[in-house]
């Protein structure tokens, strides 16, 4: 896309050639471009991974911290500013293996966020273990007899905890992916968009081909409001399902139950009484 002020012209790439994450890249740039954020106040926060590097290559404001530590930066990030528009982006690995619990519990208080997943199902950073979403039978350089566990279900496990906004995407159609992520930088509440993506090094199964032809999208009189279908799509395992998977306004946010206001932190003006008593906490 011509002009597009979230492009960070010049800037090395540390990706091998082919991989998914340029064709996210691609979409998430594109996404913000069209729904005319300013990158001035937009904040991008991550963790460490091969998808936890997309953040270095948006001109925006970035975070990239620990593993699996997405998620409580960027809820620092919302409640210090709520007039800032926060994208939590990282791998299937840091998002959903050590930040696990962070996941769990982010959907249950429903902020104002959307969280983009990478989801390459391997660790493509640590040279090609198997991650929480690797299928099994998948052989790697670790689990030389095939994987054994039924991989992570995001989609199952944001749904059973009421993520409001619940979506999957593919990287094999930027312009849909794109689409998707642009309904879910606008919703109002906590939202989840699993993007399949290969990493072509060291995921010899889980190739663009495999992804075309383990997919479908949803059908255009498919009802995302209904949960109960929405569970129903989630556990499907011949096909995976593509679109908006579930979406429900009006659960209240997180922001709102802590009655966090609009106004930024760092115009909040603190009495020296309030300070000390502050400070006493600490003591």
């Amino acid at each position: 896309m011509k002009n597009n002020p979230f492009d960070m012209q010049g800037k090395e790439m540390g990706w091998c050639p082919g991989c998914g994450n340029y064709k996210l890249l691609d979409a998430v740039k594109g996404a913000l471009h069209e729904l005319g954020i300013d990158h001035k106040n937009l904040v991008i926060v991550s963790g460490i991974g091969q998808g936890a590097k997309a953040p270095q290559y948006v001109n925006a404001h970035m975070f990239n911290g620990l593993h699996g530590r997405a998620l409580p930066v960027a809820l620092g990030v919302k409640l210090s500013n709520r007039n800032l528009v926060v994208i939590a982006e990282s791998g299937d690995g840091c998002m959903y293996g050590e930040g696990g619990n962070h996941f769990m519990h982010a959907v249950r208080r429903n902020y104002d966020i959307t969280v983009i997943v990478h989801d390459n199902m391997v660790y493509g950073l640590t040279k090609g273990q198997a991650s929480p979403t690797s299928r099994m039978g998948m052989k790697t350089s670790l689990q030389v007899n095939g994987v054994m566990l039924e991989p992570f279900n995001p989609i199952a496990v944001s749904l059973a905890l009421d993520a409001p906004f619940v979506a999957r995407a593919s990287v094999g159609d930027t312009e849909k992916t794109k689409e998707i992520i642009k309904q879910a930088i606008s919703f109002k509440g906590f939202s989840v968009v699993d993007i399949f993506q290969p990493c072509v090094v060291f995921n010899k199964m889980n190739t663009y081909q495999w992804f075309k032809e383990n997919t479908y999208y949803l059908p255009d009189d498919y009802d995302p409001a209904n949960r109960k279908f929405a569970f129903e799509k989630a556990i499907e395992t011949e096909k995976l399902p593509l679109g908006i998977i579930y979406c429900r306004d009006g659960r209240e946010l997180y922001e709102d139950l802590l009655g966090i206001t609009h106004i930024p932190a760092y115009e909040h003006e603190v009495s020296e009484e309030a300070f000390e008593k502050m400070l006493g906490e600490y003591r």
